[in-house]
């Protein structure tokens, strides 16, 4: 994960795939469970967090294909 400030309340980040999964599920669970604790307005805060990352994936374009993986050279290649 990378996080750059643009702005003093901007940041850009820039995650793995399964970090930003691993974000969103706990995102999820709190906003499901409204776990006691935690005020109901940051419980609707994460809602709406959810609801707007959820309308850019769907927008996502899809992924490129991932490159071919290199393979090894053969002896006879060496030669």
């Amino acid at each position: 994960m990378e996080l750059e400030r643009l702005r003093p309340t901007v940041l850009r980040g820039t995650f793995h795939v399964y970090e930003l999964a691993a974000l969103v599920a706990a995102a999820r669970f709190v906003a499901q469970s409204e776990p006691d604790g935690v005020p109901a307005e940051s419980v609707e805060l994460l809602r709406q967090l959810l609801e707007d990352y959820d309308r850019q994936v769907r927008d996502l374009p899809a992924a490129p294909p991932a490159p071919p993986a290199e393979q090894p050279a053969t002896r006879a290649e060496h030669s």
